[in-house]
Order: structure tokens, then sequence, then C-alpha cells
């Protein structure tokens, strides 16, 4: 975290912990919007942002996850989406690349549905359409609904494997990702989970017209592969990529492919350009 300049910003009635990189340097690239995961706050992805140091990016906890506080009322999709633009114009970014991994892939998925203007393009890891989702290995999802994963150090080594794959179980990769974490509070975990009951995107897939990079691993315990190629089935511009023996979190443990991958699509020319010069 280094690199990141973090501020308490109030947005939308909400004060919010806000994470930027880069932001105030000249790039031929759009910034990057990115929504985490369930209970993660900034710190978790905190890798991924500095290895992409070619263009901003910008995140935030959400209310009652890591350093924003509790939430006093419920929200959804739909508000989050909107305070969300309300931050982007506090740092004067109109288009942004969006990407979301697991519960913030659905979040992603909702802010490009609800703000196409804002959003050029769309990378979804590790996540699903919502309530239709392939459940995942009931051992894993109940691990995962605990919350002594984020309180208690021995319950999250001891699960770590059933959790995350054993990609990321080395000494370095585990321990390194654990460091990161923090509690969320009891409200801001029932609350994010409260946003996306009854949720799901694909209605509206089919008639998004994003350019969409969907990556996932094909030891996801959590999220397993098949949502993957559902959302894949369902957005018409999308493009699946599988990482092997990837687990939830390949984006940490394939950092390198994961990255690669990242640039690749979001570097590619756009339809219209490559019509232009031909």
């Amino acid at each position: 975290m280094k690199t990141a300049e973090v501020t308490m910003e109030n947005v939308g009635g909400r004060q919010l912990r806000v994470a930027r990189w880069r932001l105030d340097k000249p790039s031929d690239h759009p910034p990057v919007l990115f929504f985490n995961g369930i209970g993660a706050n900034i710190e978790a992805v905190a890798p991924l942002a500095e290895a992409l140091d070619d263009r901003g990016f910008i995140m935030f906890d959400m209310p009652g996850v890591g350093e924003s506080p509790d939430p006093l009322i419920p929200y959804n999709t739909v508000t989050m989406a909107w305070t969300t633009t309300q931050l982007l114009d506090r740092f004067g970014l109109d288009v942004v690349d969006v990407m979301g991994i697991s519960w913030g892939g659905g979040m992603a998925q909702h802010f490009a549905i609800q703000h196409p203007s804002r959003t050029r393009r769309l990378i979804l890891v590790a996540t699903s359409a919502g309530m239709l989702m392939v459940p995942g290995n009931p051992a894993a999802l109940t691990k995962m609904a605990n919350p002594r994963r984020y309180v208690d150090a021995e319950f999250m080594a001891k699960h770590f494997e059933t959790l995350y794959g054993g990609a990321l179980d080395g000494a370095s990769g585990k321990s390194g990702h654990m460091s990161r974490l923090k509690p969320p509070s009891p409200r801001g975990y029932m609350y994010q989970l409260m946003a996306m009951l009854g949720w799901t995107s694909a209605p509206a897939l089919p008639f998004m017209k994003k350019d969409t990079l969907i990556l996932m691993g094909d030891d996801d315990q959590i999220v397993p592969l098949i949502n993957g190629k559902f959302l894949n089935s369902l957005i018409p511009n999308s493009e699946l990529v599988v990482m092997k023996g990837g687990g939830h979190l390949f984006l940490l443990s394939h950092k390198d492919e994961s990255v690669e991958a990242i640039r690749d699509f979001l570097d590619a020319p756009d339809a219209e350009e490559l019509s232009d010069a031909a």
C-alpha cells in the first residue's frame, strides 16, 4: 500500500475509505475501478493495483468493511452503484474499466448495466450471475459463511485450502494474504450479504454490449468454473480465460498470468479501431 493514496471520502451520504493509485499521473489508459470480494478490505487486492502500474486504479472498502464505518441502513446494488458514480465524479473520472472479484464481480456487472456510459470494458473474476449461480463445494461454502475466517487465524489457516484452493497454500502466499486481511464488522458483513439477496444479472446480460473478460479458476471451490461458462454464454462480447489449478484466489496465486490476461484484454484495440485500420 506504499504507492496508494488513501483517504476517507463522504459520497452519497456514506463515509468510505478509498484507495487510489496513479490517478494524478498521465496514462494512455482509463483507470480501473475495482470491486472487492465480500468482507475483503483494500489491502487484500493492493498487489494487483500495484502490478497494473501503467494506469490508474481506484477501489474502496464497502460500508462496515476494512476501515469504512458501519452502514446506518442497508444498501443494495442500485444504491451502491450510484454511490460509486459519485465517487468517480469526486476525482474527475468519466469513464473507467470496471473489474470485480467474487461478490464484487456482481457489483461490477451491475455497475456496467446501470451505468454503461461510465464503463468502457468489464473484467469479471471468480464470479457468477448471482442468484442463478451453480453453488460450490458445501464444505467451502460453510467455511466461507463463517466470520471466524477473518478473526481467527488458526481457523483460517486450517481451512485455507478448502476455502481458496491449494495454489496459494504455500507458507508465503497464505501468510501474505492473511496478513493483509482485516475483519469486517458483523453489521458490515451482514449488509453486504443482504445486498445481493435475490439479485441476478442474467436477464440483462444478453443486452449488455461491453467487451468483457471472464477469468475463472478450474479448482475454485467457492464459485465453480461452470458459472464463468454461463456468463460467457450470456454476454455477447465476452471471452473466458481459465487459470489451470486456480482456486478462488487465483488472482494472487496466478498473479503473473492474471495480470498478463488483464493487460492483453484492456489494451486490445476496439472493434472500431480495427475497422478504421482496415
